[in-house]
């Protein structure tokens, strides 16, 4: 199987926080006009991206890969190992529930998953939107556990205006939440753990309430300082990206023209177009590229270039 530029199919996942802008402005195709998520790169067994063009048209992802050969991700990949990389556009017509993800260890011991370390680059917000980001200088975890148990979980945590165009590192065990009104790009760990510590006591459409998971949260839940996270997010270094971690690397690229770049073999390269549209070129084809779509550039793929007025969010490992 040859590499080349792989178009790839999104997922769609409802929630009671579910927008309306995937649908109506992005083109997301759904039974309804609302999307939560959109799962963008996501090599799972229940949600398996599609190849949509080219020679491996119609194959899963996960199918190509074992077709070309594991050095298609990294030369570490090998066959059967989990895919290190999901990539979500999430939009938020209401707050989502006030959440942690528990580290490689844990969820290793406790639910034989891996961890979940992720990102958000804010691709739209509404005026005065903001997010849940860690607790608040000087609270440890012994202090928020009794605030959730006495119902002052408000009170311990940050909340951080945001604005289109900021990126926001949110390591295992940080508290976090993602406001109303905001649409972003997420990059994580392809891992599904989410523990949510509180819902603002919203019922589903059956009138139950959604599952909490407070003393798991409670196990992995620590404080972070700045400096913290900010070492974590350029574990690697700076080098002009958003995040350089352990885990991934990720660039916003914005082109008006032309630009060459290369696939090299240390990593496939993820693109997912947040705005305008262009083309990939790759030995003398071109590939079609618009918000909205994402492309996954298998490792050792060699030399491209980029045409058109296209804003990117560039995932690596």
């Amino acid at each position: 199987m040859k590499k080349y530029p792989l178009k790839i199919s999104y997922i769609s996942k409802p929630a009671i926080w579910s927008g309306t802008r995937l649908v109506r402005q992005w083109g997301k195709l759904s039974e309804s006009d609302r999307i939560a998520e959109t799962w963008e790169l996501s090599v799972r067994p229940k949600e398996m991206a599609i190849v949509l063009e080219g020679e491996a048209k119609g194959f899963t992802l996960q199918s190509y890969i074992e077709q070309c050969g594991a050095d298609c991700v990294s030369p570490q990949y090998r066959l059967g190992d989990r895919f290190p990389l999901l990539i979500k556009l999430i939009d938020a017509a209401d707050r989502l529930s006030v959440q942690v993800h528990p580290d490689d260890t844990y969820a290793s011991r406790v639910e034989n998953d891996s961890g979940k370390t992720e990102m958000w680059y804010i691709v739209e917000a509404e005026p005065n939107a903001a997010i849940i980001y860690g607790l608040k200088d000087g609270v440890s975890r012994e202090a928020f556990a009794q605030a959730v148990a006495e119902k002052r979980i408000g009170e311990m945590m940050k909340t951080c205006p945001v604005q289109a165009g900021e990126a926001y590192f949110i390591p295992a065990g940080m508290v976090h939440a993602i406001g109303a009104g905001i649409l972003i790009a997420e990059v994580q760990q392809n891992s599904d753990l989410t523990y949510r510590i509180y819902d603002y006591d919203r019922r589903q459409a059956d009138g139950s309430l959604r599952e909490l998971h407070v003393e798991k949260s409670l196990d992995v839940v620590r404080p972070f300082s700045e400096n913290e996270v900010e070492r974590l997010q350029f574990e690697r270094g700076r080098n002009g990206a958003l995040v350089n971690s352990k885990y991934f690397s990720v660039f916003k690229r914005e082109l008006d023209g032309e630009r060459s770049a290369e696939v090299g073999k240390e990593s496939f390269v993820a693109l997912l177009c947040i705005g305008g549209e262009g083309s990939i070129v790759y030995k003398g084809v071109s590939y079609p590229i618009r918000r909205g779509d994402s492309y996954f550039l298998p490792a050792g793929m060699g030399e491209y270039t980029l045409l058109g007025s296209l804003t990117l969010i560039e995932a690596t490992i």
